[in-house]
């Protein structure tokens, strides 16, 4: 008898779809995942993932790729269409599970938790609530995550760039709260979700701290030896650096009796640069053995 978990299906392998992978493989699962790109392809197939290229996912290719009991998590962002079609064709599935975001709470400010209303006020908003909707009635655990950083992505990066900018000018400038999760702490989460939630639930996802904007962009800046950015008005920011709200996680860490590995941006953010020192892709850093203390 094995604990061999049981087969997983990523239906867009992208940064997070990766990072879960690399994690199942490293239990000794097997992993299906789909990519529209064969560059992509071919670095997550050298990491032991079945990979298929599909430039697009329909109803009968995504019913020939999950076998009877898998797990499946979709992480790709929704089309207005994709999600509907492809929804239905999950039923041999075990559990699903499906990576949203908090742009469903629409403009809520301030604490975010999961009574706090969604909107589908923005295209935004109801593209992810529809999507939402459609694997929710398979029984779908859905994950709505904060900004998602990690190796090689995230506001270090953009940071060393040189193309970030804060909300507000002067003593104001970049006061507003923000949340975030580390890509590797929501993909454990994820898979948990899926050995243990309950169907159909919805989760805030984020760490333990949101902080103002103003306090990760000085404390990476003087990490990094770069000069704060400046300020610009916030009509002409993308919508996701003009919320002020901090999401609380304590639902999510309650029901699966879970803690992170990186509860804040200093941990996050250094295991980062760690990580993107040594340079391999996301899915090795994931099936890499660590110590912990």
């Amino acid at each position: 008898m094995t604990d061999r978990p049981p087969p997983l299906v990523v239906l867009g392998c992208g940064f997070t779809g990766a990072v879960v992978a690399g994690l199942r493989t490293a239990s000794g699962g097997r992993v299906i995942a789909t990519t529209r790109s064969s560059e992509r392809a071919a670095e997550l197939a050298q990491a032991g993932i079945d990979v298929r290229v599909l430039p697009e996912l329909t109803a009968d290719a995504v019913e020939r790729l999950v076998p009877d009991g898998a797990d499946v998590l979709v992480a790709f962002p929704p089309d207005g269409a994709t999600d509907a079609a492809v929804a239905p064709s999950l039923g041999r599935a075990r559990a699903v599970a499906y990576v949203s975001s908090t742009a469903v709470y629409g403009g809520a400010t301030g604490r975010i938790d999961e009574a706090t209303p969604t909107s589908a006020d923005g295209p935004r908003a109801a593209a992810r609530l529809a999507a939402e909707a459609v694997y929710r009635e398979r029984g779908a655990v859905v994950l709505r995550a904060a900004g998602i950083y990690g190796p090689g992505r995230g506001l270090h990066q953009r940071l060393l760039r040189g193309d970030f900018r804060m909300t507000g000018e002067g003593d104001q400038q970049g006061r507003n709260v923000v949340s975030r999760i580390h890509v590797e702490d929501l993909a454990r989460l994820a898979l948990a979700a899926l050995e243990r939630a309950a169907p159909g639930e919805a989760f805030p996802v984020a760490d333990d701290a949101p902080v103002p904007q103003i306090e990760v962009v000085r404390w990476l800046c003087a990490r990094l030896g770069l000069e704060l950015p400046a300020g610009a008005p916030r009509e002409d920011l993308h919508e996701t650096l003009r919320h002020d709200r901090a999401v609380d996680n304590a639902k999510i860490k309650r029901a699966l009796g879970m803690t992170l590995l990186y509860p804040s941006y200093r941990e996050g953010f250094e295991a980062c640069m760690a990580v993107e020192a040594q340079a391999p892709s996301p899915v090795e850093a994931a099936r890499a053995p660590r110590e912990r203390g």
